[in-house]
């Protein structure tokens, strides 16, 4: 999967471009829905005002899709962040109820032409970044130091990325000695010095630092793949006290809250609008079968809270033994046609949406298991309970990913758990979002659902 630019150091020119075609399709889309170029003022102050949002909302996310992106992801990253920001400014649009002004047709022309444009456009460059790198243009000279050859090999494959190894100094093999670096550097004519070592030898780390306190070149510490891992945590401080914080979530204090308002205001508008498809649905299960429309269980909620959990009713009635859950299965005798249909489009899960507004769970987190599945991993799986430091989900990172259905194996729930941890560890609005997104787009029909 392509990575996403997250730099620090953003890059304000791309935003620019993009808010310029973005107002120009706007122009387009009004020429294209009434064959002319003269705008009513009020069109102009929607065109640059929802295209200042978007950029707002770019500016806000702070990612690009990275070089090694496909021309798929590029288009999802543009298309949802333009769907996004649209909705942003409809919904202000019918706040203060002027939505009659504008012509439906004329938006969403808008709003697909401004997804082809920037695909397109970046698109293009894409192309041509990696077309100069590998004539080997664009590209930075590196020098590698290290000590092992422990994570090097990763190293030495990042021409993609724009980087060109053309020296290395292992420290060790050809007991350079750090005071030779500084004339490496300078006679190799490099832009970047990688230094590649464990955490436990960071004294030598400070010494290539000091060594090179001369030289242009940027200094990047790479830690090894092992330590690397303690680096996905969030570093935070206790007094003058730097701490690494190995079970954390950003989802406290205003995150929490920003989180409830979503959940609040996505679950009424997507409540209001499955109302009818939830009453078919219902009349359905009683014609068709006998026993409850709803199906009830019990789940881990945040905090290891026992709630309770909704769904349409997909199997027919039976008794487990007591203490024990069986999954389903493909081609179960327990599940009727409309239950494997339901099951299938996950339109059995459409009454947690009830869940969500009683505060029980949230539209994105870890799907809750059954009582007796988490009383037998806990034990089985590293940090399984820490899945309930937040609500459980009517989706979340894992299912998108393809860890949606039965877990079978340990393994499946070791990776189910993984990715559970990692939405936690790096919770975002937009990854919300995104989720939501990639949920409407692919997650409906799904092979792992029966």
């Amino acid at each position: 999967m392509g990575k996403v630019n997250t730099s620090s150091n953003f890059n304000v020119a791309p935003i620019i471009v993009d808010i310029t075609l973005i107002v120009l399709m706007g122009y387009l889309s009004y020429f294209l829905r009434f064959g002319e170029w003269v705008l009513p003022p009020y069109y102009h102050l929607f065109i640059f005002s929802a295209s200042l949002i978007t950029g707002l909302i770019f500016i806000i996310l702070n990612s690009y899709p990275g070089a090694d992106s496909s021309f798929r992801e590029i288009f999802f990253y543009f298309s949802s962040r333009v769907v996004l920001s649209f909705s942003v400014f409809m919904m202000l649009l019918v706040f203060l109820k002027v939505t009659q002004l504008y012509s439906r047709l004329w938006l969403g022309g808008w709003i697909c032409l401004s997804s082809l444009i920037l695909f397109f456009a970046h698109a293009v460059y894409h192309q041509l970044v990696v077309a100069l790198q590998a004539k080997g243009r664009l590209t930075s000279d590196v020098l590698i130091v290290y000590r092992t050859e422990q994570g090097c090999e990763t190293l030495r494959n990042m021409d993609s990325a724009g980087y060109r190894i053309c020296r290395e100094a292992n420290l060790e093999e050809y007991d350079l000695g750090c005071h030779g670096l500084a004339d490496l550097v300078e006679s190799s004519s490099v832009s970047e010095v990688w230094i590649s070592m464990p955490f436990n030898d960071f004294a030598r780390v400070d010494e290539i630092t000091y060594e090179l306190r001369h030289t242009l070149a940027n200094i990047r510490f790479i830690p090894q793949h092992n330590d690397a891992k303690l680096l996905q945590h969030r570093i935070s401080y206790l007094g003058s006290q730097y701490t690494i914080d190995l079970s954390y979530t950003p989802l406290d204090g205003f995150n929490r809250s920003l989180k409830r308002l979503e959940d609040l205001i996505l679950a009424t508008l997507i409540g209001v609008s499955i109302i009818p498809v939830c009453l078919i649905i219902a009349l359905v299960i009683r014609l068709t079968s006998k026993g409850p429309v709803l199906f009830k269980q019990k789940r881990h909620g945040m905090g290891g809270e026992k709630i309770t959990v909704y769904k349409f009713r997909s199997m027919e009635v039976h008794r487990e033994v007591k203490g024990a859950i069986t999954q389903a299965e493909i081609d179960d005798p327990r599940i009727p046609p409309l239950g494997h249909f339901l099951r299938r489009t996950s339109l059995d899960e459409l009454p947690q949406f009830f869940n969500v507004l009683q505060g029980r769970m949230s539209i994105v987190g870890p799907r809750p298991h059954a009582l007796v599945h988490n009383e037998y991993y806990k034990d089985l799986v590293q940090s399984y309970m820490w899945r309930h430091k937040v609500k459980p989900g009517i989706t979340g990172w894992a299912q998108i990913n393809g860890y949606r259905g039965r877990t079978d194996t340990l393994d499946k729930m070791s990776k189910r758990v993984e990715h559970d941890l990692w939405y936690i560890n790096n919770w975002s609005l937009w990854l919300d979002l995104k989720i939501i997104l990639v949920s409407c787009y692919k997650g409906f029909f799904h092979k792992n659902a029966y």
